[in-house]
């Protein structure tokens, strides 16, 4: 029989290609978004040409969360694996960005995830399995100057992410962390720009830095050299094929800038950290 997989922000990007991917595959797929009857409908719809479940889901919303993962527990049975890919991006000057885009850019990246995992959690806990992969990004390791508050956003999915693996590994449940690079996907284009124009003009040349790095960002992606990004896709197809018990706590797809580095210099100090506090048995997935 084949595993039930639910999908976060499957409308375009990583999301869309990975829920095409793992169907293929022959996962059974779920893919939600906001909105697949109105502003998503063509998405949608191209996804269900495909025998992709679509449903509806917003992450920022946990009268909606609760909605879908009911309906998908009365129609599908079940939930195997939960894919937090939904997530939005920002750059530009931090100082600039005001307290209502940075509390909506979190209510997306850090709450949702949270939102959509503990819904999901119960079902898992109960039958005492399931696979959670969180989509991080190389920025929740290392930083670019004006994308500080994504990659803010990014390190926090770090941090539950390898809190939850702790807690919930003796419960039979496996969680572990996806860290794309830059990929030419919709996420890019549509990054949350800083509303005070007036504070962005008053780092004079500075201000006109994320502009030139997106520029540079854009060439690549329209490049004969731009990363593919069905990388990230593959990458979560190898973790839910994976053997419980066997899937690394980091995933790094494309250009690291280090961040794998990072990823292998930081495992042997959490190690010491969850033996000093005497929860070694936490790193080990039970099988029970």
């Amino acid at each position: 029989m084949s595993k039930t997989v639910l999908i976060t922000g499957a409308s375009t990007g990583f999301g869309r290609d990975t829920a095409e991917t793992l169907a293929q595959a022959g996962y059974k797929v779920i893919a939600s978004m906001r909105d697949p009857q109105g502003k998503n409908r063509t998405h949608a719809e191209a996804l269900k040409a495909k025998n992709i479940q679509v449903i509806a889901l917003d992450v920022t919303s946990q009268k909606s969360v609760d909605r879908a993962i009911q309906d998908i527990l009365n129609t599908a049975g079940g939930i195997d694996i939960l894919v937090n890919n939904a997530g939005v991006a920002s750059a530009g000057v931090t100082e600039a960005f005001t307290d209502e885009q940075t509390a909506a850019l979190f209510d997306v990246n850090v709450l949702g995830v949270h939102r959509v995992t503990r819904a999901v959690l119960p079902t898992f806990r109960k039958q005492k399995d399931g696979l959670i992969i969180n989509i991080g990004s190389i920025l929740g390791r290392v930083t670019f100057p004006f994308f500080g508050l994504y990659g803010a956003s990014k390190f926090a999915v770090e941090a539950m992410t390898d809190s939850l693996r702790y807690e919930v590994s003796q419960l039979g449940v496996d969680v572990t962390l996806v860290q794309p690079s830059a990929y030419p996907t919709h996420m890019y284009a549509s990054a949350i720009q800083p509303d005070d124009v007036d504070c962005v003009t008053s780092y004079g040349e500075v201000g006109e830095i994320p502009g030139a790095m997106f520029e540079q960002f854009m060439k690549l992606f329209e490049s004969e050299s731009a990363p593919n990004l069905h990388d990230v896709a593959e990458a979560i197809l190898r973790l839910a094929n994976s053997p419980k018990g066997t899937r690394p706590a980091r995933s790094v797809v494309g250009t690291s800038f280090g961040a794998d580095a990072l990823n292998d210099a930081t495992a042997p100090v959490q190690a010491d950290v969850i033996e000093a506090l005497g929860l070694n048995h936490l790193a080990t997935i039970s099988f029970d």
